[in-house]
């Protein structure tokens, strides 16, 4: 190993979607057997043809769109996810909270960056999403696993109990990934109660708010006009407009903690994918009816899903909803090593629990993650087919 080695880096998992894509090495799918790819949650399809136009057109018609910009972001795109917030949403935010990063994830870093340190400690719900850990290990910041055990919901009384002198934050994802579980509005107002009654933030990641299957918003938080005092909103353009190679997210906060945050992104990206943003923008103002069938199609694979696992011999499906469904397998071998497994024994390249919880937590065995929105209808059908038979 080369020297001199980040200690912190070095004891850092790898990408869990890399080193799932490393067991397809050297495996031969069939042609009457195609590999069912259900590991990294990613549309199927790329932006539909009107927005692909519309990014085409800004390449070849705004000389902006190649140069540097804001390092907060598109000024037209912060305006317009404000407004949009605060529509949905019942609150008021100004286009002065809200930055437009490099995809999600790079939101979430650069949250953390303006409130933890060395030593520092944040909560995160189990199962977690391994970005999420794979960070704070990097950055110095202790992970305290919250176990939401069958349910898969947080319980704010059990987060209490772990709040210390050194808690920053307390992080939740809902939709979740990798659960699936979508939480009730009444627990995320609570969880803000606890986080606001501690001095601590609450960092909502909302990637896959726009297949929540509830009608209306899904919490009221931006109700309360003192919210900025307390929470972190997080989303991705990635899914709704299917711009995952776009990176663009975005980060809603105080206006002073998004000055914090703008020291971390200028010294990553300097500015957001100038490209993206503009796709995104198109996309909010323009594509909110073709959005709403991308929803509906979600609904309709996510029972299919349900309906699956219903009849299969032995699973548990844990949690379904948005992009995922988390399940419990039947059999006497560790989730990661039926996920190797399926891979070359049915076609089947899926996540296994070992990669969103703690070490000693034993439930990893048995827990696997499935990603169904990268599958049609037809290809969650051949995934149950495939499941049934297979035998370890």
């Amino acid at each position: 190993m080369p020297r001199p080695m980040n200690p912190r880096m070095a004891a850092t998992f790898a990408p869990p979607v890399m080193e799932a894509r490393r067991w397809l090495q050297g495996v031969a799918f069939p042609a009457h057997r195609p590999l069912i790819n259900v590991s990294q949650a990613a549309p199927m399809e790329p932006p539909p043809e009107p927005l692909r136009k519309a990014i085409a057109e800004a390449a070849l018609t705004d000389p902006a769109a190649h140069l540097y910009g804001p390092v907060l972001g598109l000024p037209e795109l912060r305006a317009e996810v404000a407004a949009q917030w605060s529509s949905a949403y019942g609150g008021r935010i100004g286009a002065g909270q809200v930055a437009i990063t490099q995809g999600c994830n790079q939101a979430f870093c650069a949250a953390m960056a303006t409130l933890a340190g060395d030593g520092d400690e944040v909560i995160l719900p189990t199962p977690w999403y391994f970005n999420h850990k794979m960070w704070l290990d990097m950055a110095g910041i202790r992970t305290v696993p919250l176990p939401t055990g069958d349910s898969l919901i947080p319980e704010v009384q059990r987060a209490a109990q772990l709040i210390t002198g050194r808690t920053r934050a307390i992080v939740l994802v809902t939709p979740n990934n990798p659960a699936g579980v979508e939480y009730p509005r009444e627990l995320i107002a609570d969880f803000l109660a606890l986080c606001r009654r501690h001095g601590i933030a609450l960092i909502l990641d909302e990637t896959y708010r726009d297949f929540h299957s509830g009608t209306g918003a899904p919490h009221d938080l931006f109700a309360d006009p003192d919210w900025s005092d307390t929470l972190i909103q997080l989303y991705s353009f990635s899914k709704a407009y299917r711009l995952t190679g776009h990176r663009v997210g975005a980060m809603v906060a105080h206006e002073d903690r998004l000055a914090e945050a703008e020291k971390f992104l200028d010294t990553v990206a300097i500015c957001p994918n100038q490209l993206g943003q503009r796709a995104a923008l198109w996309g909010m103002r323009n594509l909110g009816q073709w959005l709403a069938g991308e929803r509906a199609e979600i609904l309709e694979r996510r029972a299919a899903i349900e309906a699956g696992f219903a009849a299969l011999e032995g699973w548990t499906l844990m949690g379904a909803g948005a992009y995922f469904a988390y399940a419990a397998h039947p059999w006497p071998i560790t989730s990661d090593d039926l996920a190797r497994r399926l891979v070359a024994e049915a076609g089947v390249l899926l996540l296994p629990g070992t990669m969103f919880l703690p070490e000693a937590d034993t439930g990893a065995r048995q827990q696997v993650r499935i990603a169904f929105a990268n599958i049609d209808l037809q290809g969650i059908g051949r995934l149950f087919e495939r499941l049934s038979a297979f035998r370890p």
